[in-house]
């Protein structure tokens, strides 16, 4: 369409100038009058601006889109996991018991053998 409109201007301004290149400016004073010569003037100066304005962008498009990322998501806080713990166990002793057997000396007697339990 651009191309069009350029081609089509600049073929309008090309006839105009050539119209007012054939005829003779003596000739042209006395055959057009005041106002059939403005009336020319007045089409090339359109034919002219309208070959320019055609070869320009319009000015009214939209601007070419901006793609812009969304903002990332806000921080989410999650509340952590109770932890559940048993208190530790009591410590366990285990006795460590064994029979000693010893002797002893009873006077009047003799040597009595004896036995006692020792746990530690």
């Amino acid at each position: 369409m651009r191309i069009f409109r350029l081609a089509s201007g600049t073929a309008a301004a090309l006839a105009v100038v050539t119209t007012l290149a054939a005829v003779e400016p003596a000739a042209a004073r006395d055959r057009l009058s005041p106002g059939a010569a403005a009336a020319i003037g007045v089409l090339g100066g359109l034919a002219i601006g309208g070959a320019i304005a055609a070869s320009q962008g319009p000015a009214y498009a939209a601007p070419a889109p901006v793609y812009v990322a969304p903002p990332p998501p806000p921080p989410v806080y999650v509340e952590p996991a109770p932890v559940y713990y048993a208190p530790r166990p009591r410590p366990v002793y285990v006795e460590r018991c064994f029979t000693e057997r010893y002797s002893e000396w009873v006077p009047g007697w003799g040597w009595e053998h004896r036995r006692r339990r020792v746990c530690r």
